[in-house]
């Protein structure tokens, strides 16, 4: 009997555990470019090019090594255009009467999967650290999920950074060491950059047709496409970035998109680089003494710490997770998002940042356009959708929590301990955003006032009877109340006028 063996595009592992459970001789690999997963949101050109190239690619390895594989190409007069739909008309063509499929990253598609007429059997995705149940284990109990602990136990469960059962340099996290403003001389030239071979220039030219409208540049497009590539990529990061990471993971420049990071999150979560070989190439890096323990740590945190714990919460906060506003957050995203166009530096940067590498770092995405949408009291469902659009590396099990939870605190502090707000001074600390910007980030109230400024105060205001006994919030409070109160007046009126002209659709 003829079974089905789905992959996505975000499954691009030859161990997969749909194919580990297939019989090569008598079973079918299904994989499908299909219009619904590429327009659910409307992701970025780059994002959907990386993928239905990247797909194009495993699926030829899959029939090179004797598989049977039906592949349907976005362009195909047959194609139905959905998952499910696919699944129904290849096992017609095959006379399958079963699907094995590996466990999706979205509720959404797991949904459409046990809707779907023909029997799907979901099985473990196993290329995560953490199971489902290993997760539920660790969290059950907790009055807080907090990642520093999850961590942890993953650390000692890994071995990763250990010196016998105590951690590598007698602490767990190096945080205080990786916060430095960017130098004025970035080393780096950024990750490494493929040109497009003849599959990625055919994507290119079907996702210029079908997506040339969508938000983002799609050419130049660099990215890798294959396992091959991606090995390449770690290895130019390991060896030219991951020394200086850790010093400057936080910070940003306006002329310099990529600093020292490593841009490998887009091929780990497609598949196409396992968590494992990233890590132990990074500790292999500082056991060799090529990279400093800062470095090592803040970024095997990164991946067994935040990645896990990402998608530890997502599945066990279930489907009706991305849809919370513990804030009652209701104001649209402003049209700067989608169009860059706003008189703040920093935003304008990102998001054009955003627009032509369908990339930006950490701190980017938390405070500045995070932090903004935040502080502008957008309802935090549209942010989720516009993260889970615009970049390369998203999926809702990684980019939800990160958003709902971490970004816009609409979980209620299920993930964090408190929202993450600031004024412009954070970003002025570690950027170089606020030189020639149209605001001066140091003038609180006025004509020229930093929007930041305003918004922050005003936030706290907004949400006094919550964060007023934040042990992490509360000494803002206190500074709020010794200023004089003509000033305090005046923030709360000129942070009322400008959330008022951000509603009205007002050049910001």
């Amino acid at each position: 009997m003829t079974r089905l063996i789905l992959v996505l595009g975000d499954q691009l592992s030859p161990d997969i555990a749909a194919l580990q459970e297939a019989d090569k001789a008598r079973d079918v690999i299904v994989m499908a470019e299909v219009a619904h997963e590429a327009r659910y949101v409307p992701h970025h050109p780059k994002k959907i090019a990386f993928i239905f190239a990247a797909m194009r690619k495993f699926a030829a390895k899959r029939a090179a090594d004797g598989w049977r594989v039906a592949y349907t190409r976005l362009d195909d007069p047959e194609n139905s255009g959905s998952i499910p739909g696919e699944l129904l008309r290849r096992a017609a063509a095959h006379d399958a009467t079963e699907v094995i499929a590996t466990e999706p990253g979205e509720w959404r598609l797991i949904s459409a999967l046990e809707d779907c007429p023909i029997p799907v059997l979901q099985m473990p995705d196993t290329r995560f650290l953490a199971s489902h149940e290993r997760f539920e284990t660790w969290a059950e109990g907790r009055k807080q999920l907090r990642m520093e602990y999850f961590y942890r136990e993953m650390r000692r469960e890994t071995g990763y950074l250990m010196d016998g059962d105590k951690p590598a340099g007698g602490k767990w996290n190096f945080d205080h060491d990786n916060r430095k403003p960017a130098p004025e001389d970035i080393s780096f030239e950024g990750p490494l950059k493929f040109t497009p071979d003849e599959v990625v220039e055919e994507v290119l030219d079907l996702v210029e047709r079908r997506f040339g409208n969508n938000f983002g540049t799609l050419r130049p497009f660099w990215f890798a496409t294959d396992p091959h590539q991606a090995r390449e990529a770690m290895t130019h990061f390991i060896d030219h970035a991951l020394p200086r990471f850790g010093d400057y993971q936080d910070a940003m420049l306006a002329d310099n998109r990529f600093l020292y990071h490593s841009i490998l999150s887009v091929y780990i979560n497609a598949g196409l680089l396992d968590w494992r070989e990233v890590c132990d190439a990074a500790e292999a890096a500082w056991r060799a003494g090529h990279a400093p323990l800062n470095a090592v740590e803040g970024f095997i945190r990164q991946i067994i710490g935040w990645r896990e714990y990402m998608r530890g919460i997502y599945f066990r906060e279930g489907p009706d997770y991305t849809a919370r506003n513990a804030l009652g957050h209701d104001a649209d995203l402003p049209d700067f998002f989608w169009t860059g166009e706003t008189d703040m530096r920093c935003v304008a940067k990102a998001v054009g940042q955003t627009r032509d590498e369908a990339y930006a770092h950490h701190i980017q995405r938390l405070m500045v356009t995070g932090n903004f949408a935040l502080l502008a009291g957008v309802a935090p469902a549209q942010v989720h959708e516009w993260y889970l659009a615009v970049y390369a590396d998203a999926y809702e099990w990684v980019e939800a929590p990160n958003v709902i939870g971490m970004s816009q605190f609409a979980d209620g502090g299920l993930l964090g301990s408190k929202p993450y707000v600031s004024s412009g001074a954070y970003i002025d600390r570690m950027s170089d955003y606020c030189k020639g910007c149209a605001y001066k980030v140091k003038q609180k109230t006025g004509e020229g006032a930093c929007p930041f400024n305003l918004l922050y105060w005003h936030f706290l205001m907004r949400h006094r009877d919550r964060f007023e006994k934040n042990p992490r919030v509360a000494q803002m409070y206190r500074t709020f109340d010794r200023m004089e109160e003509d000033r305090r007046k005046t923030i709360l009126k000129e942070g009322d006028a400008l959330m008022a002209r951000l509603a009205d659709g007002a050049r910001i």
